[in-house]
Formats: structure tokens, C-alpha cells, sequence
């Protein structure tokens, strides 16, 4: 029972607005506060109000060990007062006394399960005892019991309406006040997460944990951050740690079998969503993760049935429509083409609308009806790059730096640098350029395992961009030309240490298919000058378009908007240009067309540049059953084709402003015919 002023005696008027003027200075001025409570317990020494009143001063005044030994004292007088013991829990914590906090706290909480603050102080003092389970337990019943503050409500309703702006006024004026909420960091990761500002969002996310380690939807949104990166060992623990806490949690197990799958564990990835359909029936997104797994495997009829089954349980679900889109190959129904429709006009959710804009543009392409495609194309992308942060001139600052330093003579006096080794095939260019199948192909080579995007020469960069420019505005790839030769043999021996985690098969070559690393070629080719670096590359229009109507899960910033997409693109042929010039034959290139053209002369001479002998099984790599976790995982296990070559073309009409951009480079772009 918490203790209130009216179980007192009140001795009159005179003490009793005393009490009152010192509660009221608590916060404030908590040394005039035990002033005043001290002048009551002059005239009544057995003052209980006046003796918690002095209790909670002293402790704010910084003097925790009186404030614990008066509400010892008050305790063993009322030892029914949750309130009480919650106090004695504040101070005796405050005192650095931790076997006693939680004892009080543990009273506390026993004695009145309702008692939010409670909750918390426990949560805090089970993690210092090392009872992280405890501790994560605690903190979701605080979270169950205390409301958050109304500010921190308007700014979750700003983020669901996707008024970001508002959302982060308001949490700038909570976090001013409140430095250290960690519901108000957490929402605002949901802003950075938003605006494509994500290592500032991990960050946030660092710091959320840290104040609080038992904020579930805090470490999840990490695991998920982190398993996005391919960050897997470090995802794995958290995920292990929310599954503790709530083992039937389809969210986390399904986080568990994602990470299962990124490590190419699919039986075990598999064993994760049938626990997790066994506890959560009916749960659609179970069912999706299901698809996403079947997908990988390479059964696309059991892959479409998930995720039309998932469609079964939430009729609405814009991620099922828009995944069965991604497939390629399925054409949806006039009946799934009109329930999108309704779905779209009406859907409240930003997320579902931008889904169901995507889907539709691709099931009204496969009507044969450009110009509605289009624009749901446009629509989807439109409200994709309102939000993002995105400067397209940083890129085009970084192409004219690279080119800068990156020259002849900068090699030249680095000749000899790094690593003899070859085991990495570095497939590099922009997304949408068959750069999925040229993997497919050399995966299926007896020498040769596929992996996937990784991240570690990025995290390289990232590290340089620190390490030899701390404190400045980022200005890479300037600190590459700091690095000494012992750094960037250190690099490479990193790397491979990294990427080892990524390769299961014993094979003595594999290929790391970061696209993004034709921004770190320099920096590559110091660590592994005898690597093979191939450019996938497509017609630039083939390749704008193709980017322009998929809804990516993550980055691509610059393909949500024409102009911003023919710039890009402009760019990166820019710096492969400088870099043929001032490494010559270093890079070898693979045209999309001419693969699909003629097959076999290009994958002869692929082979031949990565030091490969030539087999036939390469032309059959659509037999190869390997797991393929990209979006192209479908079109890679079928036979060679040119239906995807010319696809652009019908869209023709609606890309001008892209060709504005990339001016001749259109024109330049060789042709290729059987």
C-alpha cells in the first residue's frame, strides 16, 4: 500500500502547508526542501510525511546513505508501502548499495505489481546482478505499466503519417528536457531510420541499449539493422537474448531464421518458422518468411503459395502482392490487379501504399499497359524519395576526389603493395546490370563459391574515412592515400578474415558481389592488386528503368528518382572511365546484352580474366541449385534469355529527364546483336 499524506496525523494548518512547500521544492531545490521538512520534525519528530520528505531531499542533495537509513526506518514502521519501498529501492541504489535495491525493489513490485517505477529500478538492478533475463523481464512489465509522455505520443503519431519534420521538432523539445528517454531516442531512430540516415540510426540505437537494456523493440530494431548489414555474429546475440525473453515471439523467431538463412543454414532456418507457425498460426508474416525461404531454395511454387496464403489470413498484406511481384516471373489476376487497386486508393499506411504502388506497376506492365505502369511506378518512387536525405552531388564530389587521386603515378609508387592472394572475384556496378547472374555463373565453377553482398570493404572505407580524418568533414577517398603499405596488407589479411565467415564450401576462390564497391576499386586493388575485378554493366537506360520500378529493401537512394538515377549512373561511369585510363585491363567488363547475346564467348573470357580454366557446366548455370537471396534469385535459374534486353523500351516516352542527364552516354553505349 504506497504511503499517502492523508495517513498522517496533521498537527495543523501551519505544518501542513510546510510539507506542502517542500514537496513542492523537491525537484527544484531539494536542500531548501529538507530545510523545511527539517523544521517540521523540530516540532514533530515522529512526522512520517516530513521524515519521507527529508528522505527523498537527501538523496536528491546527493547524501544517499541518510536518505537510505531514514527510509529503513519507514519501512520497518509500514512495511506494506509499495511507495515506501520503492524509495528505499531509489536510495539504496543511489548509495551504490545494489543487494539492497533489489531487495526493495523486489518488495515493491510484490507488494504492488502496478507500480511502473518499480519495475524499472528493478530491471536496472537485476542487470547489474548479471540477471539479463530478469532484467528484460522487468523492463517489459514497465513498459506494459507506464505511459509515455503525450509529446512522445504526438511524435509516434507524426512518424505513422509520415510527418517527419513534426516528429523531430518534438522530440528535440522531449530530449531537451528528458536527455536520457530512451522512447524518445527510440523514436527518433524511427526518423533517421526513415530519412536513409542509418548509421546514425544504429547509433541511436547504441545509445537506447545503453540507458536501457531491456527495450525490446530497441535491440530488435538493432538485430534487424545489423542483420540488413550482414552483420550476423553481431546480430545473433541480441536475438538470442529477445528470444529468452519471449520464445514464442513470431517477430524474433522470425529475425532467427533470417539470420539462419543469411549464414546458409536452412534447415535450421526452417526448423525456426515451423516453431514459429506452430505458436502463431495465424500470423501472415510467419508465412511470408516462409516464402522469402522457399524463394532462396529456388521452389518458386512453394514460394508463391506462402505468400498467397499469407494474402489468405490478411487479405490487405501490400508486402505479399509486392513480393510476389519481385518473383518476375508471376503474372497476377485482373482480380489481383482490382483488389490492389482498392487497396491502394484506401490504405492509410504509407509503407502499404508505396508496396502496392510498386506491385501495380509491375502487374500493369505485364498487362501491357506502359503508361498506368509508369505511373505507379512514379507514384511508388515519389513517396519513397520524400523522405530520404539523399545529396546527389556528394557522389559526384567523391568521383572528381577519386579521380584527383587516384592516378598513374599514385599507383606506380605503390606497386607491389598487399596481398598475393586471389581468392576474392570482386563483381562490382550498378544494381539491376546481371551482376546476379554473372555470379550464378562463376558460382557454378568447380573453383569457385558464391556468396553474396559483403560488407567488408565498405567497412574498410568507413574505417580509413575515420582513422585518418577524425574530426573533419568526410572527404573520401583522400585518407586511402594515407594508408602506409603494412596498413593495407593489414586490410587485406582483415578481410579475408571477415569473409571467411561468409564461405562454407571448400573451394579456393569466391566472389563478393558488394556493388557499391566500384567506389572503393582504388582501395581494392591495394589491398589485392591480382584479385579479379569484373563490371557488370547494362545500357543505362535498361539499368535506370530496371532500378526505377523495384522497391528496394535498403539503400539505392539515388533510383527513386529519374534525374537522380541518370546522374548516378553518369557518375559511375565517369570513375570506371578514369580508372580504365590510369589502371589499364585492371577492371574486366561484362555487358549485359553481349552476355545474353552471345553466351559462351562472354563467359569463356570472364573465366579466362579471373585465371579460370573453362567448363561447360558454366553455360548450364541455371542447373546450379545454390542458394540466391537477391531479387534476381528467379530469373538466374532459368536458361539464358533476351526478353528482359529491350524491356525498357516501351517506357521510352516517360524517361526523358534521365536522358537529359546522361546525355551521350546513351548514344556511346555499345549494341550488341546475335
Amino acid at each position: 500500500m504506497a504511503l499517502q499524506q492523508e495517513d498522517f496525523v496533521a498537527p495543523g494548518v501551519t505544518i501542513e502547508l510546510e510539507l506542502m512547500r517542500a514537496s513542492a521544492l523537491l525537484d527544484s531545490d531539494p536542500e531548501a526542501a529538507a530545510g523545511r521538512a527539517s523544521l517540521v520534525l523540530d516540532q514533530e519528530p515522529q512526522n512520517e510525511a516530513a521524515q519521507l520528505l527529508l528522505a527523498t531531499a537527501c538523496r536528491g542533495m546527493g547524501d544517499p546513505a541518510r536518505s537510505q537509513a531514514l527510509l529503513t526506518r519507514l519501512t520497518a514502521a509500514q512495511p506494506d508501502s509499495a511507495f515506501l519501498q520503492l524509495e528505499l529501492g531509489r536510495a539504496s541504489a543511489a548509495a551504490g548499495r545494489n543487494a539492497d535495491a533489489l531487495r526493495a525493489f523486489e518488495s515493491a513490485v510484490t507488494l504492488n505489481p502496478r507500480l511502473a517505477d518499480a519495475w524499472h529500478g528493478l530491471a536496472v538492478q537485476r542487470f547489474v546482478a548479471g540477471d539479463t533475463r530478469g532484467g528484460d523481464l522487468a523492463y517489459a512489465q514497465f513498459e506494459l505499466l507506464a505511459p509515455p509522455p503525450a509529446e512522445l505520443v504526438e511524435a509516434a503519431a507524426a512518424i505513422e503519417e509520415n510527418r517527419l519534420d513534426l516528429a523531430s521538432m518534438l522530440l528535440q523539445q522531449r530530449l531537451q528536457i528528458a536527455p536520457n528517454d530512451e522512447v524518445a531516442l527510440h523514436l527518433r531512430f524511427q526518423v533517421a531510420r526513415s530519412q536513409g540516415r542509418y548509421a546514425e540510426a544504429e547509433q541511436i540505437l547504441l545509445r537506447c541499449l545503453e540507458l536501457a537494456p531491456g527495450l525490446a523493440a530497441a535491440r530488435f530494431d538493432l538485430a534487424t539493422e545489423l542483420c540488413l548489414q550482414q552483420r550476423n555474429e553481431e546480430a545473433a546475440p541480441h536475438v538470442e537474448r529477445l528470444l529468452a525473453a519471449a520464445p514464442d515471439n513470431s517477430e524474433y523467431l522470425c529475425l532467427q531464421a533470417q539470420l539462419f538463412r543469411l549464414r546458409g543454414r536452412n534447415d535450421e532456418a526452417a526448423a525456426v518458422l515451423q516453431r514459429a507457425l506452430e505458436a502463431n498460426p495465424r500470423d501472415a508474416k510467419v508465412y511470408m518468411h516462409i516464402g522469402h525461404l522457399k524463394r532462396d531454395l529456388g521452389d518458386q511454387a512453394a514460394t508463391v503459395e506462402a505468400y498467397r496464403h499469407a494474402l489468405t489470413i490478411k487479405p490487405g498484406m501490400a508486402d505479399a502482392y509486392r513480393s510476389l511481384a519481385d518473383l518476375k516471373t508471376v503474372r497476377f489476376t485482373t482480380a489481383d490487379i482490382e483488389a490492389m487497386q482498392r487497396l491502394e486508393a484506401g490504405a492509410s499506411s504509407r509503407p502499404e501504399r508505396m508496396q502496392l504502388a510498386f506491385a501495380l506497376g509491375k502487374a500493369l506492365e505485364d498487362a501491357d499497359q506502359p503508361a498506368q505502369a509508369f505511373e505507379y511506378y512514379a507514384r511508388g518512387n515519389a513517396m519513397l524519395r520524400a523522405n530520404l536525405r539523399h545529396d546527389a552531388e556528394t557522389m559526384s564530389v567523391e568521383v572528381r576526389r577519386s579521380k584527383a587521386l587516384y592516378t598513374r603515378q599514385f599507383f606506380f609508387e605503390r606497386a607491389g603493395w598487399g596481398s598475393e592472394r586471389r581468392d576474392p572475384i570482386f563483381i562490382v556496378g550498378l544494381p539491376r546490370s546481371g551482376s546476379t547472374l554473372l555470379e550464378q555463373i562463376l558460382a557454378t565453377h568447380s573453383q569457385v563459391e558464391g556468396t553474396r553482398e559483403l560488407p567488408s570493404v565498405p567497412g574498410i572505407a568507413r574505417e580509413v574515412l575515420l582513422s585518418k580524418n577524425p574530426g573533419r568533414p568526410p572527404n573520401y577517398p583522400d585518407p586511402v592515400g594515407l594508408l602506409t603499405r603494412a596498413e593495407a596488407e593489414a586490410y587485406a589479411a582483415r578481410y579475408l578474415q571477415e569473409t571467411a565467415a561468409h564461405r562454407s564450401l571448400d573451394k579456393p576462390r569466391f566472389v563478393d558481389k558488394m556493388l557499391v564497391n566500384f567506389d572503393h576499386i582504388g582501395l581494392i586493388h591495394l589491398m589485392f592488386p591480382r584479385a579479379a575485378i569484373i563490371d557488370a554493366r547494362r545500357h543505362p537506360l535498361a539499368c535506370g528503368f530496371s532500378c526505377f520500378r523495384q522497391m528496394f529493401g535498403r539503400g539505392h537512394p539515388f533510383s527513386y528518382d529519374l534525374r537522380e538515377m541518370g546522374r548516378h549512373y553518369r557518375d559511375y561511369f565517369e570513375l570506371m572511365e578514369h580508372l580504365d585510363a590510369v589502371l589499364p585491363g585492371r577492371v574486366h567488363r561484362v555487358h549485359y546484352e553481349q552476355l545474353v547475346s552471345d553466351p559462351e564467348t562472354v563467359i569463356r573470357r570472364l573465366l579466362a580474366h579471373c585465371d579460370l580454366q573453362f567448363e561447360e557446366g558454366c553455360l548450364r548455370f541455371h542447373e546450379n541449385r545454390r542458394v540466391v537471396t537477391t531479387l534476381s534469385s528467379e530469373q538466374v535459374r532459368r536458361p539464358i534469355n533476351t526478353e528482359a534486353v529491350d524491356q525498357w523500351r516501351k517506357f521510352n516516352p516517360w524517361l526523358g529527364e534521365m536522358k537529359d542527364v546522361l546525355g551521350d552516354i546513351v548514344e556511346r553505349y555499345p549494341t550488341f546483336r546475335r
